[in-house]
């Protein structure tokens, strides 16, 4: 499994690798990229699709808790270790990229949040990820809880 962005740059920063294996990780994501922007391409009706449930996701969770802690729940499973969606998330805190582009309702590897419940302190995230057939995905749900500097941190249950 390829390190996701995030785990690349603190590598990086830490001088566990060189540049030119950070830019060599980093095709491999553009080239996942471009793949699913060919697949878009070849079946438009399929990716609009795909585009509406993800803003229909996105919109309903951010109606219910608001943009700001979506972003913060969606940034603190991007810092989980072994967490296959944090591919995916790992740039969920620039606020320039839309919520609805983090979700994946159909398109593997699916993420999906099933449910959020913020109660005295505590986050409770329920997530399903990876295949998209019925009952065929990972569930895993996480208890956030904010540290000193405020940061939401998650914690398997």
């Amino acid at each position: 499994m390829i390190p996701s962005p995030r785990e690349i740059f603190a590598s990086f920063e830490r001088g566990e690798i060189e540049r030119s294996e950070l830019q060599a990780l980093m095709a491999l994501h553009a080239r996942e990229l471009i793949q699913e922007m060919e697949e878009d391409y070849q079946n438009p009706a399929a990716a609009w699709i795909e585009g509406l449930m993800a803003r229909r996701a996105a919109g309903k969770l951010v109606r219910r808790h608001g943009a700001r802690l979506l972003r913060e729940v969606l940034m603190a499973l991007s810092e989980i270790q072994d967490f296959p969606p944090s591919r995916v998330l790992w740039n969920s805190g620039h606020l320039d990229v839309p919520l609805h582009c983090f979700f994946r309702m159909r398109r593997e590897p699916v993420f999906r949040i099933l449910g959020l419940e913020s109660k005295s302190g505590e986050i409770t995230v329920a997530t399903e990820f990876g295949e998209a057939a019925k009952g065929r995905g990972t569930r895993r749900t996480f208890l956030l809880k904010r540290d000193q500097q405020w940061h939401l941190k998650a914690q398997a249950i």
